[in-house]
C-alpha cells in the first residue's frame, strides 16, 4: 500500500476565540461535500486520559505498557508515550490518503493558518486593534506586532482574566503564515483588507469550507498513462510486456491509482488492453485512442489532457517503471497553491513532460496552436503557459526512493529494470 500524503491548514486564535466550534462546523461542512477530513487538536499541557478509568486498556497502560492499541471491527486506537513532543508536521505526514487535515492549534508549525478573533471575545478585540495600527503603519505580516505596540507605539494591553491561559497565548497574533482571518470585528476586517488577506464572517460556514478547499483541500487529479501501441525498439507493445511476471502496465496502473481519481489510458491497441477492466473492476478505467494519426510527444500530450475529466491531469508513460504516486500529489498541491498551468519536474537533462502536471484548460488551446504549426515537442507548450518547475530536491522530497522517470526503451532496459526492482 503506497501512502499518499495529506495536504493539511491550521486554525488559530486565543482562548475562546471559538476555534473548536468553527472547526467543528467546518469539518461537517467539508465531509458533506465528499472530503475525507482529518483532524489534529494540540493540547497544551502534558499528558491527557484516552481511555476511562477502569477500562482494560486504561489498565494496560497503568500497568506500564508503553504503547496500546485499542482495536474494534470498525475502528482503532493507538496511545503511546513519547520522548519529546512530535510537530505538527511529523502528525500530519502519520495521517497519509486525507483529502485535507484540519488542525486546530499549533500556530508556529509553519501550515498556512486561518486565524479566527470574534468580537465576543475580549482578547480578540485587542489583538485587532493592535492588527489594524500595525497594518496601518505598514509594518509586514508576521512582525511582532505584540512587541511593537507596546514598544514603540505604547499600545497598552488590559489585563484579561483567563487564568488558565498565559499573555503569551492570549495575545498571539497573525503571522506571515496567515492565509484568511475569521472576523466579525471591523478593525480586523480593516487590517486584512490592507494585508491583502480574505477576511470571512465566524457564522459563515459555507464561506469557510469553500476557501479551504478551493486553496488546500487535495485536488481532483486525472492520471493518464500513455500506452500508444507498437514499440519498434522494444520489439512489441510495452504495455504488454512481461515486467516482473506479469504485463508492465499492471504495474502502472497498481502503482498510481492511489493518488488518481480518474484513470485514463491513452491506447491505439485497447482490444489487447481490455483485460485490465477485468483485472481492476474497481478503477473504472477508460481506454482512450490517440486523436491525431501521427506520432509525438505534443499530440500524445493533447490526447491525454483532452480525454481527462478533472481540472488537473499527471501525464505519464507507460515505461516508466518507477512512476511516483507521492510525486504526482506534490505536484497537484504544488500546482494549486501556486495557481500556474503546468508543474514539470527539472533536472540537468532539463524537463520531464511525461511526469508532470497540467491544466487542460490553460494547455489545450497552446497545444493546438502548437500541432496546427507542425509542432511535436512536449516542450512546445512550456513556453507558452505559466510554469513552475518542480526541483530535484522538492522530487526527492516527494520520493526518496528515486528513479521516477527511468523509462525503458529496449528489452535490455526493461530487463536491467526488472534486476533492479527485484532487488529493492
Amino acid at each position: 500500500m503506497i501512502d499518499i500524503p495529506s495536504p493539511a491548514i491550521a486554525v488559530v486564535g486565543r482562548h475562546n476565540s471559538g476555534k473548536t466550534t468553527l472547526i467543528v462546523k467546518l469539518i461537517e461542512e467539508l465531509v458533506a461535500r465528499g472530503l475525507d477530513v482529518g483532524s489534529v487538536k494540540h493540547h497544551h499541557k502534558s499528558g491527557f486520559e484516552f481511555d476511562v478509568p477502569g477500562k482494560d486498556s486504561y489498565r494496560h497502560r497503568q500497568a506500564g505498557a508503553s504503547e496500546t492499541v485499542i482495536a474494534a471491527p470498525d475502528q482503532v486506537a493507538r496511545v503511546c508515550s513519547l520522548e519529546r513532543e512530535l510537530e505538527c508536521s511529523e502528525i500530519v505526514r502519520s495521517m497519509p490518503g486525507h483529502d485535507i487535515v484540519v488542525v486546530e492549534g499549533y500556530r508556529k508549525s509553519g501550515l498556512p493558518t486561518i486565524e479566527i478573533m470574534r468580537a465576543a471575545n475580549p482578547a480578540d478585540l485587542q489583538v485587532a486593534k493592535a492588527f489594524a495600527e500595525a497594518a496601518e503603519a505598514g509594518e509586514s505580516l508576521g512582525v511582532d506586532f505584540t512587541q511593537k505596540s507596546r514598544g514603540e507605539r505604547a499600545f497598552e494591553f488590559e489585563q484579561i482574566e483567563q487564568p488558565d491561559v498565559s499573555d503569551d497565548l492570549k495575545f498571539k497574533m497573525p503571522t506571515a503564515d496567515t492565509v484568511a482571518i475569521i472576523t466579525d470585528i471591523p478593525e480586523a476586517e480593516r487590517a486584512a483588507e490592507l494585508y491583502g488577506i480574505p477576511h470571512i464572517l465566524p457564522d459563515d460556514i459555507s464561506g469557510v469550507a469553500s476557501f479551504v478547499e478551493d486553496r488546500f483541500a487535495r485536488p481532483k487529479v486525472t492520471i493518464v498513462i500513455q500506452a500508444g501501441g507498437e514499440s519498434r525498439r522494444m520489439g512489441r507493445s510495452k504495455a504488454t510486456v512481461p515486467f516482473a511476471g506479469r504485463p508492465l502496465i499492471c504495474r502502472l496502473v497498481e502503482r498510481l491509482a492511489p493518488a488518481a481519481d480518474e484513470l485514463v489510458i491513452t491506447t491505439n491497441e485497447a482490444e489487447n488492453l481490455a483485460f485490465l477492466h477485468d483485472s481492476y473492476p474497481d478503477l473504472d478505467i477508460r481506454l482512450v485512442p490517440d486523436e491525431y494519426d501521427y506520432r509525438g510527444a505534443l499530440p500524445g500530450l493533447y490526447t491525454a489532457l483532452k480525454a481527462a475529466s478533472n481540472p488537473f491531469v499527471a501525464v505519464v508513460a507507460c515505461d516508466m517503471v518507477f512512476a511516483s504516486p507521492r510525486l504526482v500529489v506534490a505536484e497537484a498541491i504544488a500546482m494549486k497553491e501556486s495557481g500556474t498551468d503546468v508543474v514539470v519536474p527539472v533536472n540537468k537533462h532539463g524537463y520531464e513532460p511525461f511526469h508532470g502536471m497540467y491544466r487542460p484548460e490553460a494547455c489545450l488551446p497552446v497545444i493546438e496552436e502548437g500541432l496546427a504549426a507542425g509542432e511535436k515537442r512536449a516542450q512546445y507548450v512550456f513556453g507558452k503557459v505559466n510554469v513552475r518547475e518542480f526541483t530535484q530536491d522538492e522530487v526527492l522530497a516527494a520520493e526518496p526512493m528515486g528513479g521516477c522517470f527511468v523509462n525503458a526503451n529496449t528489452p535490455d532496459e526493461l530487463h536491467s529494470l526488472e534486476d533492479s526492482f527485484l532487488s529493492r
